[in-house]
Order: structure tokens, then sequence, then C-alpha cells
């Protein structure tokens, strides 16, 4: 355990120390997101639990002592994304090794060789100061080949996957146990009683950062029409660029194709600055902007799509009652994330109950489920569709139990 804690600290420590020049190579190589949002994401690393969380239960009784622990799984195979390369590897990596096991890693073929540098650096320190050799593998490079090679080998008993819909299908068709972080399309609900100013920020916060490419990220936003002029004023002035409907309309051309009887993402815009965005758009706004919002209706794509770019539709609805059957119609029973501003706690509860969402979020931005702007621990893994949830170290454990009978007790 006092290794484990230490290889988690220089996990930690080196995160830190390379966070800046990390973020530009991730960004680099990507293409996808913020510079300073990568960076914080970097530093973010320092908030993962280790081994504070792994607690042992003890039994007493007449009939003897019993112990459950939370045991390894042993070698995890890993499938990492390309929206946080580095930073879901390494807070995998914190969280697994801090349970006792290794990893074998298949990252996003567009996004590997930024994380084999951090896996490097991990590797060499931790040899270093443990002698622990290769304590975190990488394929180089990662091919859906070596990737089904990782879910059939029979040696890896556990897969944890953060990515796309397929490849969360290939793991879970697999016989054995997968940890699924699955997609989300959360939705906001903005009610009468919001305090529009403070939504708007929050609004702004999480659907705005790195470029929203965040699963937990804000999406889509219903906005009873009562408060909605006040709504769309408040995101102006919080530093949000509004497009007119032409504009929208425009964006949403260029985002999106209609094909095979669904809308596909136009990757060349997925994750890009809003002056990008802004260009599709037949527009500008000025540099350093966050987050561009527009009005739109229900049949928007960007209401129904994943899409991870810095613009948020913005839906005027009859009612709180309509807002919240559409943030429910358009999360698509993910279960992942939804987000309502409101000071009614009856309608708070009421969407809480009707969204059943694996993380959700009242009067603050999407990442205060992770710690940021929130209570709780950050995790890039949020395992929807297995049910786990936000990722920690009892996530990647097995139940253990020793029970010695009629010994060992003292009264």
């Amino acid at each position: 355990m006092e290794a484990r804690d230490g290889i988690c600290r220089l996990i930690k420590q080196n995160t830190m120390q390379n966070a800046q020049e990390w973020g530009r190579l991730e960004l680099a190589e990507t293409k996808v997101g913020r510079l300073d949002h990568k960076i914080a994401k970097l530093n973010l690393l320092s908030k993962v639990p280790g081994v504070e969380f792994l607690k042992s239960i003890a039994h007493s009784g007449d009939n003897g002592i019993g112990l459950d622990e939370p045991a390894p799984w042993g070698v995890i195979g890993v499938v990492t994304p390309v929206t946080h390369s580095i930073p879901t590897l390494s807070a995998n990596a914190i969280n697994m090794i801090a349970a006792g096991n290794a990893m074998v890693v298949n990252a996003h073929p567009s996004g590997y060789r930024c994380a084999a540098v951090a896996v490097r650096t991990y590797n060499q320190a931790i040899a270093r100061q443990y002698g622990i050799e290769n304590l975190i593998c990488m394929i180089d490079p990662p091919t859906l080949e070596s990737a089904n090679a990782i879910f059939e080998h029979r040696d890896i008993s556990l897969l944890v996957i953060t990515g796309g819909p397929a490849v969360a299908r290939a793991a879970m068709a697999q016989k054995k146990r997968a940890i699924v972080g699955g997609p989300g399309n959360p939705p906001v609900v903005v009610d009468q009683t919001a305090d529009l100013d403070r939504a708007a920020r929050s609004i702004i916060a999480g659907g705005g950062f790195d470029n929203n490419l965040l699963c937990i990220g804000e999406k889509e936003v219903f906005v009873v029409e009562s408060v909605f002029d006040g709504m769309m004023a408040a995101m102006a002035k919080a530093g949000a660029h509004r497009l007119d409907a032409a504009q929208v309309d425009r964006l949403a051309k260029a985002a999106f194709a209609w094909k095979d009887n669904h809308h596909t993402v136009n990757k060349d815009l997925v994750g890009k600055d809003c002056t990008v965005l802004a260009t599709a758009a037949g527009t500008t706004c000025p540099p350093g902007t966050d987050l561009l919002y527009g009005q739109t209706d229900e049949g928007n794509p960007f209401v129904p799509e994943e899409q991870m770019m810095p613009f948020v539709p913005m839906v005027s609805v009859a009612n709180v009652d309509e807002a919240i059957a559409l943030a429910l119609k358009h999360e698509h029973g993910f279960g992942h994330t939804a987000v309502i501003h409101s000071n009614d706690l009856a309608t708070i509860t009421r969407m809480g109950r009707a969204m059943n969402t694996t993380l959700f979020a009242v009067n603050g931005p999407s990442t205060a489920c992770l710690g940021i702007g929130g209570e709780g621990y950050p995790s890039y893994t949020v395992a929807t569709p297995t049910g786990e949830g936000v990722t920690n170290p009892l996530t990647f454990t097995r139940f253990r139990r020793l029970s010695i009978s009629g010994s060992l007790r003292m009264v």
C-alpha cells in the first residue's frame, strides 16, 4: 500500500511538472480543444483519489472474524479517447495502480504519441524509485487489431473503455467484465425562478471548457419562455457571443451532414475555437470568446446530437414541464449528465428523478460534478452504460473476503 501511494504521488508530481509542455504536445497532436484548458485538465489530476479510498471492513462475532478487502484484478486493458488523451490515461493510472493493478493501454490513434511521452516519464520515475518496470504499458501504434487483442487476451480480466459508441459496444460484447464510459448529450433546463446571471456564467464555464469536449459539458439549453429574453441577454453579459438565425443555420449546415438517415458531425469543427465556428457561421467573434449561442428550435441538429463544439442552442419552451420533457428526450436515455438552474426545490427534485443521470448539476456548471466549481473528486472516465459512475480506485477492485472460524476472538 505504501508503494502504491508513492507511485500515485509520483504520477501526480510528474503531471504537474510537465503540464505546460504536455498540454502543448496534446493540442499539437490532437488539434482539438484549448491549450489553457488542456493544462488545467492536467493540473486537476492532483485531486484524483488514490489509496485513501481503499478501506477494509472487519466482522467479529461468536464464530470468528471476517475481513472484507478490495483486491486487484491484475492487468487491466484500457482504451483512452482523443478528447482527453493524457488526462484520461493518467487519471486511470492513479486509480488503477492505487487499487493494485497494472495496465495496458490502447490509446486513440490520433492522440497516442503525447500519451506515450507521459507513459515513458511515469515508468522511468516508477522504476527509478521502486524498481518496478513497465507498470503502465502502451501499444505503439494502436490499431483496431491491437484493441481486439487486448479485449480477447486471457490474462486481461477487466476492460476499461473511455471512447465513442462503437468501441463501447465492442467492449460490452466481450465475455469479460467491462467498465465503459459512454456517450452523453447533457441538457440544461432554466426555469422562471433561476438566477439568470449565474446560470449564464455556469453554462459558459461548463459548455465552453476545452471547447465543449467534455462528455459532461452543457450541450443544449431549454429555457422557459417567460425568462427567455432575459437569459439570452445574460449570456451576452457573461461574455458569450450570440449568433443570429441565419448564422445559426449556416453553422448547422457546416457542422452536420445527413447520411444513412442520421446526422453525422463534421470532425473538422469538433473541439475547435469559437473563432473557427464563427467563420463557419459567416461572421466573427472576439478572440478569446469561450462560447457561442443562438436561438433554435428542437429540430436543429445541435439539440439531439452530441456535437462537442463551443456552441449551445437555446430553445424557448412554454413551461418547465416541457423543458424537463425535452431534456429527457434529448438526453436519449444515456443516463450521463443533466443540469438545472432553478430555485424551486420541487422542480429540481422532479427533474433529478425524471432524468436519473449519473451526474446532476444544480445551479452550477456541469464541471461542478467533478469538483470544479462544486464538491466531489475528478475522473476522466465516467462509466454510465455499466453503472460505476465517476470512477475511483474502488471501481477497479474485486471483492475478497477472508474468514477465520472460531479463532482470534479476544472477547
